[in-house]
């Protein structure tokens, strides 16, 4: 995640656990190219370290939003579930449903990353959209924010993929 700048751009701190995310066959593999085709749908598996009775919260977000030449729109957040004991996301809170990579054209490759928290007990977790225009509900995020408003205090563990536009593929008798 060093390698990728992920500290400053989204935490001060690099995690220093893995966040295990697979695709059907494809792992997330610290900064590897994933197609947005292979990435659309949610992680088939989802899994990091963790302490007995604990409860976290999973974030992906994009920092790259809409370039990572010009971030205007940092962080666009993906995903966000909390209150999930151990590391099964399926009995933790949905706060914002999952959106697969869609990095604008000619925008190069975007830093999808994955981060977990461990939370200092049951969150009452409140979304507040910094944009209201609509389609934008996602944008202006802040990792760094949402941890200290939660008192999460630096990740426990992260991944990350890197994605950029690809042309749509036509469908069935369409070819």
């Amino acid at each position: 995640m060093e390698a990728h700048a992920i500290a400053p751009d989204v935490v001060d701190v690099i995690p220093t656990q893995l966040v295990t995310v697979k695709y059907g066959d494809l792992e997330v593999n610290m900064g590897n190219t994933l197609t947005p085709a292979q990435v659309k749908d949610p992680p088939t598996s989802v899994s990091w370290p963790v302490e007995e009775g604990a409860l976290y919260t999973l974030l992906m977000t994009d920092p790259d939003a809409p370039c990572r030449a010009e971030p205007k729109l940092r962080e666009w957040h993906h995903w966000i579930v909390v209150n999930i004991p151990g590391c099964v996301i399926s009995k933790g809170e949905v706060k914002m449903e999952y959106m697969g990579s869609e990095p604008p054209k000619g925008t190069k490759l975007h830093r999808y990353t994955f981060l977990v928290y461990k939370q200092p007990g049951k969150i009452n977790y409140i979304d507040q959209a910094v944009c209201s225009q609509p389609g934008f509900e996602r944008s202006r995020r802040n990792a760094r924010e949402m941890a200290a408003k939660y008192n999460l205090g630096n990740p426990v563990a992260g991944n990350l993929f890197q994605a950029e536009y690809e042309e749509p593929q036509p469908h069935g008798c369409c070819k």
